[in-house]
């Protein structure tokens, strides 16, 4: 008999956070507006206790007004999720996409709050398709690995 599958969410919490505008004060007297760099990148690690995996989703958002740097924010959003029963090809889907998507409103409301709290307008990030992703980050690991393989 297969064995039942099972996920949940045993904890989410900030691993990492930074906020940074070198400019300041200047750049509060700078016409506004600004050209958004938005960045982000996903990791999973196996827990020492069984079936505990910890996912880290970095967020990273750097707000210029010209070649001046109004802020930078990095966020660190992790999670402890408790995953049991999921065949192999199931994990990465899971660890990739599904993770990551619980973990993104989090992230999105501590850019929200730092941005706010650093003088500026809230930046509201923008929905993440973290299936495309995933999608595009498997493609490009089988092209490194068809070009790796000897003739």
């Amino acid at each position: 008999m297969a064995e039942e599958k099972q996920f949940a969410i045993q904890k989410i919490y900030v691993k990492d956070v930074s906020f940074e505008t070198p400019n300041s004060p200047d750049i509060f007297r700078e016409k506004w507006e600004p050209g958004v760099e938005f960045n982000l990148s996903s990791s999973a690690t196996p827990l020492a206790e069984e079936n505990l995996f910890e996912v880290v989703l970095t967020v990273t958002v750097t707000v210029k007004l010209g070649d001046k740097t109004a802020y930078l924010v990095e966020v660190a959003q992790a999670g402890i999720f408790a995953i049991q029963g999921f065949a192999q090809e199931e994990m990465g889907p899971l660890l990739g996409i599904y993770c990551p998507n619980v973990l993104f409103p989090y992230a999105r409301e501590v850019v929200s709050d730092l941005s706010l709290k650093g003088g500026f307008m809230p930046m509201v990030l923008p929905p993440v398709n973290f299936e495309a992703i995933y999608a595009q980050k498997m493609q490009q690991e089988a092209q490194q690995q068809a070009a790796s393989k000897p003739n």
